[in-house]
């Protein structure tokens, strides 16, 4: 028997790694899916996982697993702008990171809040890439200006979609939603691809088995199934679009492919670190209540066919008797 307990909206992945390690000397969880990667560098990072080299996973691209087994990657979504084609000619439309920080911007583009999700793990990835003084300056920059702050991405796929807002920063999932699904006069931008431009972050699923896992055989088996191309398609063809880390899986019109797609080439492992490290500054700069419009606003299941929500974790639980629940 399969328990699954999905994060909430809110609290995007950074729920469940919480509770995993607060329950690290007696661990309920034996399998985490989780529809990013940085959070998943996090539980390697503090020895919370244990290797599994899935059968399934032999042609998935050594860039998104690890080398020991302890995480895989599978079907990943890309950071895109979207924007209103009903606001935007196609002459003014923003090209990468640096048009977020623009004046002439200023009121009209809204982001999430790098605290959670896969915003974060994306400010994660430039404080690697850019480096701390640099990723800061960027910060100090996005919060002087008049950008819109709201919770998650996909509040940001609806202000655009509703025209409150001209564009956003968010992912290919929610800007497929607006698109083919909502039928909003929406499209996208996959940002920083011109020569010379250092790419968008590609963010993977990820699977893993969790440390002293109660239920090994069944988790294996649960891990095989998650990392089968039968999966990886079905997410291709569900309204998330994402897209498969294997040229074998075709992929419906309307969904990006990987070759498509110019990436950040990033260090994971770096990622789940910085995401440790600048935790505490990151809450300091953009902690604040629910989102909100203004000049210098510092406020800023599980998916196969038919995803609910933005972030879903997997969990195998040990059944127990209802009583002793």
């Amino acid at each position: 028997d399969i328990e699954i307990t999905p994060d909430t909206e809110d609290n995007k992945t950074i729920g469940l790694v919480n509770r995993i390690i607060s329950e690290k000397d007696n661990p309920r969880c034996d399998v985490y899916w989780n529809n990013e990667l940085g959070q998943t560098i996090r539980l390697k990072n503090r020895g919370l996982t244990q290797p599994y080299h899935s059968p399934n996973a032999a042609d998935i691209p050594d860039s998104f697993k690890d080398a020991e087994g302890h995480w895989t990657g599978f079907a990943a979504r890309a950071r895109v702008f979207i924007y209103n084609t009903e606001m935007l000619k196609p002459d003014e439309l923003p090209t990468g990171l640096a048009d977020l920080t623009d004046p002439k911007w200023a009121g009209k583009v809204t982001m999430a809040k790098p605290l959670t999700g896969t915003t974060l793990t994306n400010l994660g990835a430039l404080f690697t890439v850019w480096g701390e003084e640099k990723t800061k300056l960027w910060v100090d920059e996005l919060l002087a200006g008049e950008m819109y702050w709201n919770k998650g991405n996909a509040q940001v796929m609806r202000d655009v979609g509703s025209g409150r807002m001209a564009w956003g920063f968010t992912d290919t999932d929610d800007a497929h939603v607006s698109r083919h699904v909502k039928k909003n006069p929406t499209d996208i931008i996959v940002p920083d691809q011109g020569e010379g431009g250092m790419g968008t972050l590609l963010i993977p699923n990820s699977v893993l088995i969790v440390k002293d896992a109660k239920n090994l055989a069944n988790a294996k088996k649960l891990v095989d199934f998650i990392l089968s191309t039968e999966v990886e398609s079905k997410l291709a063809r569900g309204r998330s679009a994402q897209i498969p880390l294997r040229s074998s899986v075709q992929v419906p019109p309307g969904v990006l492919r990987l070759d498509q797609v110019k990436a950040i080439d990033v260090d994971w492992e770096a990622v789940g670190r910085s995401l440790e490290t600048q935790n505490s500054y990151l809450h300091e700069r953009f902690q604040g209540g629910d989102a909100e419009s203004g000049a210098k606003s510092q406020v800023a299941l599980w998916r196969i066919a038919i995803p609910a929500i933005v972030c879903v974790v997997f969990t195998l639980y040990r059944r127990k008797p209802a009583a002793n629940r």
